[in-house]
């Protein structure tokens, strides 16, 4: 017979630790939560009340920018809310979020603009005193506060120089290289640091998780006061904290057969959660390009990591199952999930479809 403590732990929710360890999987809650295709992160607000932050354009979801022009695709930061617990989410006022400093809007001042959007990838989180936000604009990493997630600073970078950039600009280490890539040619820039951002506190300190290097692709952190000066957060001293795929494989394979080399190109996006002494990730992973000269990424993945240790820097390893819930294909965006834990449950926001983003949770197997 079973003892009663026994009977509760296996009632209890699995969580990412079971997961990895296969004695859990994702099931499909929902295929459509209300969320257009665009890379979102979901915070729960209270029991019933959750906000997703999520760059929409006008081709989306009919966004214009506070100087009342549309907004191009990929679009600027809005905020979405539901109130049945997260299960369908609402854009209740079709306006980017944060306003311009003058019009028209300006994409280097304000990272948007009626021809060329930019406020992409965001990451928020609450520490308990105030909101803060990672997002990307062209490949660099801006950082902002709030005290109510609405309002929001003015941004500042993660670090200069960011983003792509030609080694004779500035050096990088062999870290942080953008390789050859057998469909890629021409390409001027050689270095790479930042692109979709990932974020997360504990205590005091505040860590920033950004892409380094291209083909192979890695992914390190930034860490710091998170009261202080977020232009001024060190590298994290092991560096980096994972890689992905060292090749790029075979160019006639693709999808499933290709699945080993999912994360070739770029690693990013990172969302954490602490599970037990351990932190958990998921993270896009992307190949690239499937044939010479595409002009676009056309081969994404879901990842996972977990740290080794108890701390968050120090050396991590990459699940052996990705990519997760889809073999490698033209799934934009499924890489970008929000991991929630709630009522002990977790959740996973990604996208379901190519029109519409929805929710997991994972179950015992």
């Amino acid at each position: 017979m079973l003892a009663v403590g026994g009977l509760a732990a296996q009632q209890a929710p699995p969580t990412l630790a079971d997961f990895w360890d296969g004695r859990a999987q994702w099931e499909q809650v929902a295929v459509d939560v209300g969320l257009p295709v665009g890379e979102s992160d979901t915070l729960q607000l209270s029991k019933s009340r959750f906000r997703s932050y999520l760059h929409a354009s006008t081709q989306s979801a009919g966004v214009v920018d506070q100087c009342g022009e549309p907004v191009a695709f990929p679009g600027c930061l809005t905020v979405w809310e539901s109130s049945d617990g997260g299960m369908s989410f609402s854009l209740p006022n079709a306006v980017c979020l944060i306003p311009c400093g003058a019009c028209p809007c300006d994409d280097v001042r304000d990272h948007t603009s009626s021809t060329r959007a930019a406020q992409q990838y965001p990451r928020v989180v609450f520490d308990g005193e105030q909101y803060l936000m990672a997002y990307e604009w062209h490949a660099q990493i801006m950082l902002r506060r709030s005290l109510d997630g609405l309002v929001w600073s003015d941004w500042s970078y993660l670090l200069t120089p960011g983003g792509t950039f030609p080694s004779s600009f500035a050096p990088c280490s062999e870290t942080e290289r953008i390789g050859p890539h057998p469909n890629i040619r021409g390409q001027a820039d050689d270095c790479l640091i930042g692109a979709p951002p990932g974020l997360y506190v504990e205590g005091d300190t505040v860590y920033v998780f950004a892409s380094a290097g291209s083909a192979p692709a890695h992914l390190r952190c930034y860490k710091g006061d998170r009261r202080g000066d977020l232009s001024q957060l060190a590298r994290c001293d092991t560096d980096p904290l994972f890689g992905g795929a060292r090749e790029y494989g075979p160019v006639d394979l693709l999808g499933a057969g290709a699945n080993a080399y999912f994360d070739f190109r770029y690693i990013s996006s990172a969302d954490v959660l602490k599970v037990g002494d351990r932190y958990y990730m998921s993270y896009e992973g992307i190949r690239g390009p499937e044939y010479l000269e595409a002009g676009m990424d056309t081969q994404y993945g879901l990842g996972f990591a977990r740290s080794l240790t108890g701390e968050i820097d120090g050396p991590w390893e990459t699940f052996p199952g990705a990519p997760v819930l889809q073999d490698l294909g033209f799934w934009v965006g499924i890489g970008h999930a929000d991991l929630l834990i709630v009522d002990g449950e977790t959740r996973m926001y990604t996208q379901t479809g190519p029109d519409t983003r929805g929710l997991y949770r994972l179950v015992w197997l």
